[in-house]
């Protein structure tokens, strides 16, 4: 089964409102399934059934017939769906009938509506108000499709009031069934309707013939009374009473039209007297108009009506449109003065800027209002500038998070040329390739004017940028380096000089913030010639940190000095060389941005003079550390007693405690302390150092490490020699003494028994000054030795050599101490000290007997076992250093 169709359903209607016979178009929905399935249409009422022609299920098309109702729904009926509902109404429009004597305001058409009553035959639609049946017998259809027709008559059309009409195509598709006499028939009837069409406004004479007739009868009735009479010009004669009744006629005519006629003309008058009063209120309105618009910032109306204004009555003769016409001027004239004051106001973007151009160029006002707003902005700028300067030494501006006030000045002026230049550049851009202007400015040349005066302007704007350029170079130069400004600049400039003087941090930070000026305006694509101070002064600014870092750096390092705590390492080296490779490479650093080489620039440090002066100034920062170390070498502590005997019992566990936190070394142990540092130095650091000048692209590397290496060395020497002074000239100048303690007499004295005091107290001396050493550098120990044995063996040799005469004994007691002595310290003899120890045996006389010698060596013996203890640190290398 299938299912049940909905009713129809009417949801639009077009047009929604018209006079009867207005052709609509019905939309909705279930509307039919074809021409056959609508069965009933009304409208307002009225059955529209015959003059609908179905479309679709959702589309029909008719005409409003004349319906009762002014207003009412659109139900269809269906067969398949039954009676419809409607969601919309349509409106009726009642023509009134207008009669040839009455005033209407539109023009009346005298249609004669097509009878649409007589027109039974549904097959052709009667919208296109055509004869459904030009033959006049029966309609049989065929049965051939519609692309068939189509494929065989291409180009043609079965409707016979098409251009392309085909008949075979027309009596195939809707006679072909129809029999030989049918069609015989048929062509008889289009014959008669062409003989009807033929005989045209003759048919019409025929039909009132006798009319005709009666007319030709009265006039030749008339014509023989006149001539009968014979008194055609006499006062009172039929002719004459005639003549009074037809001027009677025409003068009644006349009276009945005149008003007509009359309210025409006047019609007519008044409509032309409106036209002129319309044209002639858009004048006298104007200057108000223009007031109003003004206030409400409408210029583009404003700008509109003056043009048609002036069009209109720019030449005029009228005296009364003339006036008009000069407040409209007037007020033009205060509206271009207005225009240009805001045009000229700071700060303005620039859509506000060519917005105000564009409407002084279309009201022609005079002058070059463009070059007057690039010039005001250029001052501006200019004053902004240097108010930077002016708010910071005035003092008026707060520290924000103690950041110099140079840096915050520079920071500021740099976001002054980056907020405004741009808009000042492309301003002037806009000027040289005439985009100014509207498409008016275009019309009437404004454009190739502008492009012109730009050209003669070039010069000028490029003073402009370059006064605005160095106007930013003399500000950070008046602040950061004012000795390169002439005299004359410094009031303008200067001003700086009760201001915190600059780190080197502060002034990478000011170089960055320069090159980012200059980035954006080169972006900008303005000349690089202009830009070209800029570049400049990042030179020197470039230059200026360098030298600024590197005094700076000298300063840190000789402050160094305060932070030597004395705590040595396994290498015998304080914390004190680190503090200054660390320092030295963190100012390296620090330097990374200045030293870049951006885009445009050149390398500071290949400029001979750059170069020169920053060897120089890194070879006094070596310098000014070798100093410290220098002073440190000579620095004494109040409670240090400087005084304190070498010669204090070993055996105290207070004497060499280890050098720790707290620790206050004798004057000996910093020169100890210091030339371990010092050898360091040589050795690894200046080394290292040499490596971060290189690859920071440092030239005079190699003067700078000899220098450092030179002065070292100096120091070392002068430290090394002072401290052997301190301990060998004692341990040396206790030896006379000693050998001649008790009245002791080389001619005359006992047999020996063994090595004498004197002798064991110089070799304690000895392992004294080395466990000294060896507590701060085991390095150390062997130059130091070597030294203090050279001393000993050189006053040994001193004194044997000025005995006169020896005993056997004393021969004997002198050989077995010098033997002693040279054997204990044997790993620390060099030629000088071997040479000393030949040349004191050789003062003495030599033994011959074998008792003698025998006794020699079993002395040399005994003092050796009993002195073993203390002879075991004069083994080379034999113990690692010990930190407690």
């Amino acid at each position: 089964m299938s299912r049940a169709r909905q009713p129809p359903l009417v949801t639009g209607i077009s047009p929604k409102e018209g006079a009867a016979w207005t052709k609509v178009t019905i939309r909705g929905e279930n509307l039919g399934t074809g021409p056959a399935d609508l069965i009933g249409l009304s409208i307002c009422g009225h059955n529209c059934l015959l003059t609908a022609e179905w479309m679709s299920a959702s589309k029909i098309v008719c005409r409003v017939g004349p319906a009762k109702d002014d207003k009412g729904e659109i139900i269809v009926t269906t067969k398949s769906g039954g009676l419809g509902t409607s969601t919309v109404s349509f409106k009726l429009l009642r023509p009134e009938r207008i009669g040839i004597l009455d005033q209407s305001a539109v023009w009346v058409d005298e249609m004669n509506y097509y009878d649409m009553r007589t027109d039974r035959n549904k097959g052709i639609s009667p919208l296109s108000l055509r004869p459904s049946n030009p033959l006049g017998i029966d309609l049989d259809k065929g049965k051939i499709p519609q692309k068939d027709m189509e494929l065989t008559f291409p180009g043609m059309s079965g409707d016979f009031t098409s251009e392309n009409f085909s008949a075979t195509w027309y009596l195939i598709e809707n006679h072909s069934g129809s029999s030989f006499d049918q069609l015989k028939l048929a062509a008889s009837n289009l014959k008669k309707q062409a003989t009807k069409k033929n005989e045209g406004s003759l048919a019409y004479v025929k039909g009132g013939l006798s009319t005709f007739f009666e007319a030709q009868d009265a006039l030749a009735a008339i014509h023989q009374r006149l001539e009968s009479d014979g008194t055609e010009r006499v006062e009172g004669s039929m002719t004459q009473r005639l003549e009074n009744i037809l001027n009677r006629a025409s003068d009644t005519a006349d009276t009945l039209f005149q008003e007509v006629l009359g309210r025409k003309d006047k019609a007519d008058s008044t409509r032309n007297a409106l036209n002129v009063l319309q044209r002639f209120k858009f004048l006298f309105n104007l200057p108000l108009n223009i007031e109003r618009n003004i206030q409400k910032g409408d210029y583009d109306v404003v700008i509109n009506d003056y043009e048609k204004a002036k069009s209109l009555f720019g030449n005029t003769e009228v005296p009364v449109f003339k006036k008009v016409y000069a407040e409209v001027e007037t007020r033009i004239g205060a509206l271009r003065s207005l225009l240009l004051e805001k045009l000229l106001q700071t700060p303005s973007t620039l859509h506000d800027q060519k917005r105000y151009i564009r409407y002084l160029s279309d009201l022609h006002a005079p002058g070059d209002p463009a070059w007057l707003c690039i010039y005001a902005q250029h001052k501006w700028i200019l004053q902004l500038m240097q108010n930077c300067r002016d708010e910071f030494i005035g003092g008026q501006r707060a520290w924000r998070f103690e950041t110099p006030q140079q840096v915050q000045f520079v920071e500021k002026l740099s976001d002054v040329v980056i907020g405004q230049l741009p808009n000042f550049w492309k301003l002037w851009i806009s000027y040289v390739n005439g985009s100014l202007f509207s498409e008016t400015g275009e019309k009437s040349g404004q454009v190739e004017k502008s492009k012109k005066n730009a050209r003669q302007r070039q010069n000028d704007f490029k003073k402009m940028i370059e006064e605005m350029t160095h106007r930013l170079v003399k500000l950070v130069r008046g602040a950061l380096l004012p000795t390169t400004l002439p005299q004359t600049d410094l009031n303008l400039y200067g001003g700086w000089e009760n201001k915190t003087e600059l780190t080197g941090a502060w002034l990478t930070q000011i170089i960055h913030t320069v090159r980012g000026c200059h980035d954006a305006l080169s972006a900008l694509e303005i000349p690089n010639d202009l830009l070209q101070v800029i570049q400049d002064l990042l030179l020197e600014m470039r230059v200026h940190c360098l030298m600024v870092t590197l005094l700076h750096t000298a300063e840190d390092v000789k402050r160094l000095a305060e932070k030597e705590d004395w705590v040595v390492d396994n290498e015998g080296i304080t914390s004190l060389p680190a503090q200054f490779e660390q320092c030295v490479v963190q100012m390296l650093q620090s330097l990374k941005e200045p030293l870049e080489i951006k885009p445009g620039e050149i390398n500071v440090l290949q400029l001979d003079q750059v170069q020169d002066q920053a060897t120089e100034l890194s070879v006094s920062i070596m310098k000014v550390f070798i100093n410290c170390l220098e002073q440190l070498s000579t620095k004494t502590n109040g409670d240090i007693d400087t005084s304190h005997n070498i010669s204090v019992d070993l055996s105290s566990p207070d004497r060499f405690p280890g050098v720790q936190e707290g620790f206050s070394p004798t004057s000996e142990q910093r020169l100890l302390i210091i030339l371990s540092n010092c050898q360091y130095l040589e050795r690894r650091t200046f080394l290292n150092l040499a490596d971060h000048f290189e690859k920071h692209g440092f030239t005079g590397t190699e003067k700078i490490t000899q220098v450092s290496v030179d002065a070292v060395r100096q120091l070392d020497r002068n430290l090394f020699e002072a401290y052997i002074e301190r301990r060998a000239d004692p341990i040396a100048g206790s030896l006379e003494p000693g050998i001649y303690a008790g009245y002791f007499d080389w001619r005359d004295c006992q047999p020996p028994t063994g090595v004498r005091n004197y002798l064991k107290e110089a070799l304690v001396n000895i392992i004294t000054v080395h466990a000294e050493v060896f507590t701060v550098s085991k390095d150390l120990v062997p130059r130091v030795l070597s030294r203090i044995v050279e001393s000993v063996a050189d006053e040994m040799c001193r004194l044997m050599q000025c005995v006169s005469s020896f005993s056997k004994n004393g021969a004997l007691q002198a050989r077995l101490e010098l033997c002693a002595l040279r054997d204990a310290i044997a790993a620390y003899l060099n030629s000088e000290s071997n040479s000393s120890f030949k040349l004191a045996l050789d003062a003495l006389p030599q033994l011959h007997s074998g008792g003698d010698k025998k006794l020699l060596e079993e002395l040399l013996n005994k003092f050796k076992s009993s002195m073993q203890l203390q002879l075991t640190c004069f083994q080379p290398a034999c113990v690692q250093p010990v930190k407690r």
